[in-house]
Order: C-alpha cells, then sequence, then structure tokens
C-alpha cells in the first residue's frame, strides 16, 4: 500500500509539475487555473483506493445497501457540526440536498451494484463516458453548446479507452449500464452543485451549508436500505467495518467536499477530464497492491493521452470558448 501512494503521489506530482510549469511559460495568466486543479488532484489520489477497497473487501461479502447506508451517514456525522443557520436558506438547503441525493444517494447505489457483475478494472473503464455527461450537462443548463469542450472530453475518453482489459465477464452489459447510471448521476450533482455555487450572490462558505449535500444523499439511502437491504450480510470482521468508516469519513466525508469545492473553481471541460483521471490512478492502485495483469504500455500510452487533454483543454480551449462567448455577447 505504501509503494502504490508513494507511486500515484509522484505521478500526480509530477504530471502536475510538468503541466503547470510548460503553462506558465506559454501563459502566465492560466496559472491559477492549475493551481486550483490541486483539490481534484488531491481527491483523485484518495478514491483511487476506493475502488479496490470495495471490489475486493466487501462487494458480495457485505450487503451492498447498507455499505451506500453507513457511508453517506458517516459523511453527513462529519459536516452535521459545520452547518450554520445565519446561512440558511430554505431554497439553497433544498438544492444541495437534491444534488446530494443524485451525487451521493442514487449514484452509490449504482455504484455498488455494480461490482456484483463487473471486476474492478472493468467498473474503472466503464466510468469513461463521465466527462461527455458532464459536459454536456454543463452546456444545457447554461442553454449552451460548446463543441470545444466536449471534444477535450471525448480525447479524455480516448485515452481512457486504450487502458482496456480482456476477459470482460457474462454480466458485462447489465454492468455497463449500471455504472453508466452512476456516471451520469454523478454528473447530474456535481455540474448542479458548481451551477448553484456560481447562481449565488452571496460568498457563503461552502463548509456550511454542504452539510445538506449529505442530508440529501442520506434521504436516499435510508427507503433504499429499508426495501432491498439485507441485514444477513451486515460486515463480521473488523478489517470491514474499518473500511466503511473510511469510506464515509475520509473518501465521502472529506473527498467529496473538496471535489464540488475544486468543481466551482475550474471550467468544464478540466472538471470533466479530471474525472477520468480516476481511471490510471485506481488502475495503478489494483495493479500494485492487488496484482491484476494488465497492459504497461496501454496504460502508459492512455494515461499520457488523458494528461495531454487536459494540456489541450487549459491552454488553448478555455481562452478559445471564453473569447467565442465574449463574441456572441457583445453581438447582443
Amino acid at each position: 500500500m505504501i509503494i502504490a501512494a508513494v507511486s500515484l503521489s509522484f505521478i500526480l506530482q509530477l504530471s502536475y509539475s510538468s503541466c503547470h510549469n510548460f503553462v506558465t511559460l506559454l501563459s502566465p495568466s492560466i496559472n491559477t487555473a492549475f493551481f486550483t486543479m490541486r483539490y481534484l488532484s488531491i481527491i483523485t489520489l484518495l478514491w483511487a483506493f476506493s475502488f479496490s477497497l470495495i471490489g475486493v473487501y466487501l462487494a458480495g461479502q457485505v450487503d451492498a445497501w447498507f455499505s451506500v447506508l453507513t457511508r453517506v451517514c458517516l459523511a453527513a456525522v462529519v459536516f452535521l457540526p459545520f452547518l450554520r443557520t445565519k446561512h440558511l436558506q430554505p431554497k439553497l438547503a433544498l438544492k444541495l440536498m437534491v444534488v446530494g441525493a443524485f451525487q451521493l444517494g442514487l449514484m452509490y447505489c449504482f455504484y455498488y451494484q455494480s461490482f456484483l457483475y463487473l471486476t474492478v478494472p472493468e467498473v474503472l473503464l466503464f466510468t469513461i463516458f463521465t466527462p461527455i455527461y458532464v459536459t454536456l450537462i454543463y452546456d444545457a443548463l447554461h442553454k449552451q453548446f460548446s463543441p470545444w469542450y466536449l471534444l477535450s472530453a471525448v480525447i479524455a475518453v480516448i485515452g481512457a479507452a486504450v487502458i482496456k482489459f480482456e476477459g470482460i465477464n457474462q454480466h458485462f452489459i447489465i454492468g455497463f449500464f449500471i455504472v453508466q447510471g452512476a456516471n451520469l448521476c454523478f454528473a447530474i450533482g456535481q455540474v448542479g452543485y458548481k451551477r448553484i455555487i456560481e447562481q449565488e450572490q452571496a460568498d457563503i462558505p461552502q463548509h456550511t451549508v454542504f452539510g445538506w449535500f449529505y442530508l440529501g444523499a442520506v434521504c436516499v439511502a435510508v427507503p433504499m436500505y429499508l426495501l432491498f437491504g439485507n441485514s444477513a450480510k451486515l460486515p463480521t470482521t473488523p478489517l470491514q467495518w474499518g473500511i466503511l468508516v473510511y469510506l464515509g469519513v475520509i473518501a465521502s466525508g472529506v473527498g467529496y467536499f473538496i471535489w464540488n469545492k475544486g468543481a466551482t473553481l475550474v471550467n468544464a471541460g478540466a472538471l470533466a477530464i479530471m474525472n477520468n483521471a480516476l481511471v490510471p490512478a485506481g488502475l495503478i492502485v489494483n495493479i500494485v497492491i492487488w496484482n491484476h495483469n494488465v497492459d504497461y504500455p496501454r496504460l502508459i500510452i492512455g494515461g499520457g493521452i488523458i494528461l495531454s487533454s487536459l494540456w489541450f483543454n487549459e491552454t488553448w480551449v478555455k481562452n478559445k470558448v471564453t473569447a467565442q462567448r465574449q463574441t456572441q455577447n457583445s453581438s447582443l
């Protein structure tokens, strides 16, 4: 585990530093954009372990609905103490609950079920469509279409698709559509949160209202467990309980707040690309610790394509879209 952590940290820091230094030479004005990407990079490293922890220690052993319920309840407990009434607006609270219901509640319902049909590498591979959903939903909310953002997302998808695995099991079609349900809910949630924060006039400290996000997820997880949960498949070992606590408090509680915070600081293209950075990161963890067979050349090439899509987005696409929209606004 230590080797995996060091390897992932080195790769993320190297890719970040290389892109940052090169881009700064080309255009110092986008230096700030790369700094804000650290929010998303940190959580990419954190979440890289979640796929394997679920697939190896929980899937098929612990009831999936109980896992979802435990994870979102623990995450809610982390942020409930930070809720402040002076920042409480019923409309804002309701919006955040809806976002949390999608991004955490419904997404986890699909996500945990997918491990019953797919291996960890397959689940990772099928998440490559998330950037497309992120870009299309973001543009739809703004009543506009930016083919350049979509192009940068497609490049990232191509990079992730290069990293493919053989021997997909017989349930792969069902598993594929289950993962797409998770991808769509995840995209709706993070784009919805970004949109809500953009619309807020006041500079509200996000940690003082984020508890509503988790309460929305709880509103989904509780009835789903009551309807479909199996109390005979609760955790039986300290390791399983420990993993659930880690996933709830750290990966979800801390992770989603930082991820959504980062989502408000970058454009739609960069947000879409960082969703696909989870694919090579998750595969590295799975390979190093659990020794899954992998085609190393494909992993390296695919990861390189994903990084190039990030460079393309930050050095060209962002300025191109901004210029186009300024031209459109001035002509109105």
